[in-house]
């Protein structure tokens, strides 16, 4: 491996899947202004998913419905010509 290009800082971090709820606690370098408090009693940085290995059917084995209009209509609404 070439030295020198992987980040130094990694830090505890909470992600939490928003189409079920689901949360987890890992080691990451993204940035995020949102804070949780964890199950150990201290606050880490939050940082949203809107899919994750426990509600992506692949994982889960189970047909499962996403909601792909909302995010259509997200990209339209961004990417408009004024």
């Amino acid at each position: 491996m070439k030295q020198g290009i992987h980040p130094q800082s990694y830090r505890l971090v909470v992600f939490k899947d928003m189409s079920n709820g689901s949360t987890f606690l890992t080691r990451s370098t993204a940035n995020s202004k949102e804070t949780i408090k964890w199950e150990d009693g201290n606050e880490y940085p939050l940082l949203k998913l809107e899919i994750s290995n426990t509600s992506h059917p692949f994982f889960t084995g189970q047909k499962m419905l996403v909601d792909t209009a909302g995010r259509i209509d997200k990209f339209k609404k961004k990417y408009a010509k004024k």
